[in-house]
C-alpha cells in the first residue's frame, strides 16, 4: 500500500511539473499543432505552418527551424508526430522538436524526412531572421537584421518593428532600421507610403553605403513604383555611386600599400645586395621561399609540442627564418658568389643554377605540394573602417614592413656595419685601403640581403601559398623595385615598391592583372630610358664612375 502511495504521489508531482511549465510558457502549447503541420500539405503546408510559426514570434521555435533548414525534421510514420531525427548507425535517434526530450531510437523505414525546396529555403531564412530578432545576443539580432534585409520579408515587418522599438545598441538599430526601410520600399506598402515618409527609407539606405544598398535602389527606381518613390531612389543612387567611388579609390590605394609593402620586404635585401657587391642574385627569391618553409618547420614544432602558444609561433619564426636564410647566403658567398666579382652575367648565371638547385632540395625534402601555415588569432579576421575592409594579417605586415625598413635604416647610419657597407658602396678600393675587411662586409651584406628575404618569406606564408616556387613569383618585381628606384637606395626602394604597388592595383580592375604588370613593366622601361640610374642614385667616387 504504502508502495502504491509512493507511485501516486511520484506521479502527481510529475503532472504537476509538467502542468506548472506549460502554464509558464503557454506559447509552448500554440507552437504544437504548428510544429505538426509542418510534416503535412506537401510544400505548400510547410510554407503555410512556417510562415505561422515565425508570425507567433516565439524564439522557441527557432530550433524547429533550424532542424527543417539543416534536413533534419522528420514524420514519424506510426503517428504522424514531427520529430527531430538524427542517423545514428542504421537507425536514427529521434527527440522532439519543441522539448528536445530524447524519444528513443527508430529504423529508417519508420520515418519520412519532410522536404524542402528553394522556395522554403528562402523562407526559412526570412523566418529564421525575423524570430532571432528577438535574441538577448547583439551579435545574433544584427545577424537577423542582415538576413531580413536581404530577404525583404514582408511578414517580418510587424516583429522588426517590435524588435526596433525595444533596441539599445546603436548599431544593431540602424541595420534593423535598414531592414524595416528595404522591405517598405520593395513592398505593397510602399504606395501608401507619404513623400516624407519614402525619403527617411530612401535616406536610410543611403546611409548604409554598401553594394547591397546600391542594388536594391537600382531595382526601386526601375520598378513600377510611384514616380515619387522611383525619383527618390534614383537620386540616392547617384549619391551612393559618388560615395562608393570614393571608397572604392581608397580601397585600391590600401591594396597598393599592402602589396607595395610586400614588394618592399621582398626587395629591400636585393636593394642592399645588389647595391653593395653588383651581384644579380637570381637565387633571391629562393631564400624568400627558404624563410616561408622556415615558418612551417616551427609551427609543426607548435603543434606538435607546445599546441597552446601557437600564437607566438610567427614571433619565434621571424629570427629563426633570420638567421637560416642569412646563413644560406653566406654559404653561398662564400663557395660562389666570391669568385664572381666584377662578371654580373655570370653571377646571374651561377645563381640562377642555384636557385633550380635550391627549389628541387625544398622540393624533395617536403614534396611538391603546398605547404600548411596557419595565421595566429591575432593576424585572423578583419575590420571595417568607414567603406574599407582591412585584414588584420595584411596590417601587420604593412607594419612589419615599415619596420624592417626602419630597423635595416638604422644599422646602416648608425652602426659599425653599416658604415663599412656603406663604404665599400660608394668606393671599394679606398675602404680597402683604409683597412675594412671588403671581403667579410660583402660576405655579411649578402648574408644581410638573404636574412631580409627570410623574413619576407615569413610575411609571405600568412598571404601566399608556401611551396618550391613561392620565391619565383617575386624575383622579377624585387628588381623591378629596385631598379626604379635606384640601386642600393633604401628611400629609393620604399619608394619605388609602393608606387609600382599602386600603379598595380589601381590598373588591375581596368587592364587585368597580366596587361597592368606589362604596362607597369613598359613604364619603367621608359623612365630607365630617361633615368638609367633610377629615382634616387647612389653618389660616390666609385658609384659615379
Amino acid at each position: 500500500m504504502r508502495r502504491a502511495l509512493r507511485w501516486l504521489m511520484a506521479v502527481c508531482v510529475v503532472v504537476a511539473t509538467s502542468t506548472a511549465a506549460y502554464a509558464a510558457d503557454p506559447r509552448a502549447i500554440d507552437l504544437r499543432p504548428l510544429v505538426q503541420a509542418l510534416g503535412s500539405g506537401g510544400y505548400s503546408g510547410t510554407e503555410k505552418a512556417l510562415t505561422q510559426l515565425s508570425e507567433a514570434g516565439d524564439p522557441a521555435a527557432v530550433p524547429v527551424i533550424e532542424a527543417l533548414q539543416a534536413g533534419d525534421l522528420y514524420v514519424r510514420k506510426a503517428d504522424s508526430t514531427v520529430v527531430v531525427a538524427r542517423k545514428a548507425g542504421d537507425a536514427f535517434t529521434l527527440t522532439d522538436p519543441l522539448t528536445r526530450a530524447a524519444l528513443g531510437d527508430a529504423p529508417a523505414a519508420a520515418v519520412e524526412k519532410i522536404r524542402i525546396n528553394n522556395s522554403l529555403r528562402r523562407a526559412i531564412s526570412a523566418s529564421l531572421g525575423a524570430l532571432t530578432l528577438m535574441s538577448p545576443d547583439a551579435g545574433v539580432r544584427r545577424s537577423a537584421a542582415d538576413a531580413v534585409f536581404k530577404s525583404r520579408d514582408a511578414s517580418a515587418l510587424e516583429t522588426l518593428n517590435a524588435a526596433i522599438a525595444k533596441e539599445q545598441d546603436k548599431g544593431v538599430r540602424a541595420a534593423m532600421e535598414q531592414a524595416r526601410a528595404a522591405i517598405l520600399l520593395t513592398g505593397e506598402a510602399a504606395s501608401k507610403m507619404t513623400d516624407a515618409e519614402i525619403q527617411s527609407a530612401t535616406d536610410t539606405l543611403t546611409a548604409r553605403g554598401d553594394r547591397d544598398a546600391l542594388v536594391l535602389l537600382n531595382m526601386v527606381a526601375g520598378s513600377g513604383a510611384s514616380d515619387v518613390t522611383k525619383r527618390s531612389a534614383a537620386a540616392a543612387v547617384s549619391t551612393l555611386e559618388q560615395k562608393l567611388a570614393f571608397w572604392a579609390a581608397l580601397q585600391n590605394l590600401w591594396y597598393g600599400l599592402s602589396l607595395g609593402s610586400v614588394l618592399l620586404l621582398a626587395a629591400i635585401g636585393l636593394a642592399v645586395t645588389f647595391g653593395v657587391m653588383g651581384v644579380i642574385n637570381m637565387a633571391h627569391g629562393e631564400m624568400v621561399m627558404i624563410g616561408a618553409y622556415t615558418t612551417f618547420l616551427v609551427q609543426e614544432f607548435f603543434r606538435a609540442h607546445a599546441p597552446g602558444l601557437f600564437d607566438l609561433s610567427i614571433l619565434v619564426a621571424l629570427p629563426a627564418a633570420f638567421l637560416v636564410s642569412g646563413g644560406v647566403g653566406i654559404v653561398i658567398e662564400r663557395s660562389v658568389i666570391r669568385w664572381l666579382y666584377g662578371r654580373p652575367l655570370e653571377t646571374l648565371l651561377a645563381t640562377w643554377g642555384l636557385s633550380l638547385a635550391l627549389q628541387q632540395a625544398v622540393r624533395s625534402i617536403f614534396g611538391p605540394t603546398n605547404r600548411e601555415v596557419g595565421a595566429p588569432s591575432w593576424m585572423s579576421g578583419a575590420f571595417e573602417l568607414g567603406g574599407l575592409t582591412i585584414t588584420y594579417g595584411r596590417l601587420w605586415i604593412v607594419v612589419f614592413a615599415f619596420a624592417v625598413f626602419a630597423a635595416l635604416l638604422v644599422a646602416l647610419k648608425r652602426t659599425w656595419f653599416g658604415l663599412s657597407i656603406r663604404a665599400v658602396t660608394q668606393n671599394r678600393p679606398m675602404a680597402n685601403a683604409m683597412g675594412i675587411r671588403t671581403a667579410r662586409v660583402d660576405a655579411l651584406t649578402f648574408g644581410l640581403g638573404s636574412g631580409i628575404a627570410g623574413l619576407a618569406g615569413v610575411a609571405l606564408s600568412q598571404i601566399d601559398n608556401v611551396s618550391p616556387n613561392l620565391g619565383q613569383g617575386y624575383i622579377l618585381d624585387s628588381f623591378m623595385v629596385v631598379v626604379f628606384g635606384g640601386v642600393g637606395n633604401l628611400w629609393g626602394t620604399l619608394v619605388g615598391a609602393l608606387t609600382l604597388g599602386t600603379m598595380n592595383k589601381f590598373l588591375e580592375p581596368y587592364a587585368g592583372a597580366v596587361l597592368g604588370k606589362i604596362l607597369v613593366l613598359i613604364f619603367i622601361i621608359l623612365f630607365i630610358q630617361r633615368r638609367p640610374r633610377g629615382l634616387f642614385a647612389l653618389k660616390g667616387r666609385a658609384v659615379e664612375a
